[in-house]
């Protein structure tokens, strides 16, 4: 198996050496960057599997680099790492499409487990899925959109795409909705009480033409009708 590559964007030098000595010795393959500017331009451009990005940097901010990454390559797995623990950072962040929140300061052992987890998890992430053929039309995800054979379109949300995506790559498979806040908006679904997934699904129906496009399964979740 290919030896993992990590990108850690941190502008404290003691810090970022700190990480950028821990992963190795774990084993992983690591790049950093010490700003904004060059962290971003990284980010876009690199190969690596996983980024550990502080939020508070010169040049532009962790939150910057979190929306152009997700924007340009939406699955990409983020630790964030900050000393903002304020819960608002910390939301922000994971409604962003952070996979992990660590606050500083944290140990190594800590910091290696959180890494170990979000990298196991993002190999279990199905393959992107480019297209999918529903009655009537056809869901064309690049450009996030569904195109009707009566010439119609209709838009869908980045997060709208996303959920339909994982959907239609379970295909055959009731994903629950822990599974869904967890893959598709970076949620830790542990003590949160929310109908977003629901709300998501509605809409998604609607856009669709058919109730029937996303099964419910009662007591399990939904699945993408076969």
């Amino acid at each position: 198996m290919e030896t993992p590559t990590i990108l850690v964007v941190e502008d404290d030098a003691a810090v970022r050496q700190g990480v950028v000595d821990a992963l190795t010795f774990a084993g992983y393959a690591v790049l950093s960057e010490p700003n904004g500017e060059s962290g971003r331009a990284t980010a876009l451009r690199a190969n690596y599997q996983l980024l550990l990005l502080d939020l508070v940097l010169p040049d532009c901010s962790g939150f910057d680099i979190l929306e152009a990454l997700k924007a340009e390559r939406p699955g990409q797995p983020v630790i964030i790492l900050s000393a903002r623990g304020e819960e608002n950072d910390r939301v922000r962040g994971l409604k962003m499409g952070a996979d992990d929140y660590v606050v500083k300061p944290f140990s190594v052992r800590e910091l290696l487990a959180r890494v170990d987890a979000v990298l196991r998890r993002s190999t279990e992430r199905p393959s992107a899925v480019q297209t999918h053929e529903i009655t009537g039309g056809l869901v064309d995800f690049s450009r996030r959109e569904i195109r009707f054979d009566d010439g119609e379109r209709e838009e869908l949300s980045e997060r709208e795409a996303e959920l339909l995506r994982y959907l239609v790559a379970q295909c055959g498979r009731a994903v629950t909705r822990d599974e869904l806040l967890l893959q598709v908006w970076g949620l830790d679904p542990k003590n949160i009480e929310t109908r977003t997934v629901d709300m998501h699904v509605a809409h998604l129906r609607q856009k669709l033409r058919s109730q029937n496009a996303v099964v419910t399964v009662r007591g399990k979740g939904y699945m993408i009708a076969s």
